[in-house]
């Protein structure tokens, strides 16, 4: 679905207009391409925390030009791509001070779609209560970057547990990268992998794994497959028996499997482990299928009601449950869950849906202590507006609102969605869990 008010403040005539009127000005999002460089470049480097070398090293081993802020000699309206600020040694009040000076002398240095990172130490991981306190006022700061450095630039803060330095680069990678691109105001955990380093290649990190994919046939699950194949993953597609030629179009484009399934089926979860007893356990399982039945709830059907709970929550809680009952999930496994903002915020006449996807994050929370004993994680994705078959269907006034209330003052892609997912899928993610990521464009809906 195109966005012709985008597409239209981007053109000569119409940037000029806008401009004169003060209208919004919304950038076309640059996302990743193959072929093209993985990291932004240049980037500064500043802070004085304990994963300054991690972060240098990191860059060391890309094409990426890294530079402590404090050796930077070029004139301050060179143009930059990237921050990263290590907070980590933050310890009270006075060292906030720190972030101010250099956000505010290097905040005008970034260039248009900027990836910024800050690192911190999260709270309770804090030795006192002054370090508490100021580690955890970085979320404000972050926050608020992100709202109002405009120009498709995009702020993130990963709190790094102590003992968790070698679990950052995949997280590093994604956030300073074009994958990022409708991700932004975000505060990750990372912990201590649940699972044993292992050897990979960034640019195939799923060559030889196989994932499963529910609601694949189209938009953002078709996207999920996509992108999960592009990175090197058999992809076992899944839907509805009813959808299956579909379904088979979207394996085959991907030279991924079909499996037709309703996953709300009394039978699913056997006929699921047969799978996996004929060809092999998974390495991703990814709960994407997912349907809304919208109503005020005094005017909602009880067959509305419980099938979006069948769908969207019933069905990735039993099927979870399965998969690790019956060692369904290889060692180093991964499990994500689409939930939505609207599981976190509410919205008027989706009580069902903001439920179900509520509860998928419980689900996530909840799941994620007991999956990690067996070295899986479980995560999940809240999306926004993303411009889908469903979001078209919204009325123009209240689907124009839903694209300009955000930071980036536009709607999403699948796409967007299913680079995230990849991220928290990705073999090197193993320290990100029980993490629940809005993709969104920092809405300004339960900010």
């Amino acid at each position: 679905m195109s966005d012709r008010y985008l597409s239209f403040v981007n053109s000569l005539w119409g940037r000029r207009l806008a401009q004169a009127v003060g209208l919004p000005q919304p950038l076309p999002l640059q996302r990743h391409r193959s072929g093209q460089p993985g990291l932004a470049n240049p980037v500064i480097v500043a802070g004085a925390g304990r994963l300054t070398e991690h972060v240098h090293r990191l860059f060391s081993s890309t094409d990426t030009v890294a530079a402590t802020a404090a050796t930077v000699k070029a004139p301050s309206t060179v143009k930059v791509q990237g921050a990263v600020f290590d907070a980590t040694h933050v310890a009270d009040l006075q060292h906030l001070d720190e972030l101010y000076t250099f956000f505010h002398a290097n905040a005008r240095r970034l260039g248009q779609h900027a990836r910024v990172v800050v690192l911190g130490t999260a709270p309770e991981h804090c030795q006192d209560l002054p370090q508490a306190v100021a580690q955890r006022a970085l979320e404000g700061l972050v926050r608020s970057l992100a709202k109002e450095l405009r120009r498709a630039i995009t702020v993130q803060l990963i709190y790094v547990a102590p003992g968790a330095e070698d679990a950052l680069d995949s997280s590093l990678r994604f956030f300073l990268s074009r994958r990022s691109a409708y991700v932004s105001g975000q505060v990750i955990r990372l912990q201590k992998p649940v699972d044993s380093h292992i050897t990979l290649h960034w640019d195939k990190p799923f060559a030889g794994r196989r994932a499963l994919v529910t609601g694949a046939s189209r938009g953002i699950g078709l996207a999920i497959a996509q992108v999960l194949a592009r990175d090197g993953a058999h992809v076992v597609c899944v839907d509805v028996p009813q959808a299956q030629s579909a379904l088979q179009q979207a394996a085959d484009s991907v030279d991924g499997s079909a499996l037709p399934l309703d996953i709300t089926a009394p039978d699913a979860a056997a006929l699921l482990q047969a799978h996996v007893s004929q060809y092999g356990a998974f390495d991703v399982v990814v709960h994407n299928a997912g349907i809304t039945r919208d109503k005020t709830i005094a005017k909602m059907t009880e067959t509305a009601w419980r099938s979006v709970l069948a769908v969207n929550l019933e069905a990735p809680l039993q099927l979870s449950q399965a998969l690790l009952d019956n060692h369904g999930l290889n060692p180093g496994g991964r499990i994500v869950c689409v939930s939505s903002i609207s599981g976190i915020a509410g919205n008027l006449g989706q009580s069902n849906y903001a439920t179900s996807k509520a509860g998928v994050i419980g689900l996530v929370q909840g799941l994620a202590p007991r999956a990690a004993a067996q070295q899986v994680t479980v995560n999940a994705v809240a999306p926004g507006f993303i411009e889908t078959q469903m979001t078209a269907k919204v009325p123009l006034l209240i689907r124009e609102a839903g694209r300009r209330m955000n930071s980036l003052l536009q709607g999403g892609q699948p796409v967007d969605v299913a680079e995230t997912i990849a991220w928290l899928a990705h073999p090197a993610s193993g320290g990100v869990n029980s993490q629940v990521v809005r993709v969104c464009g920092q809405s300004l809906l339960g900010a």
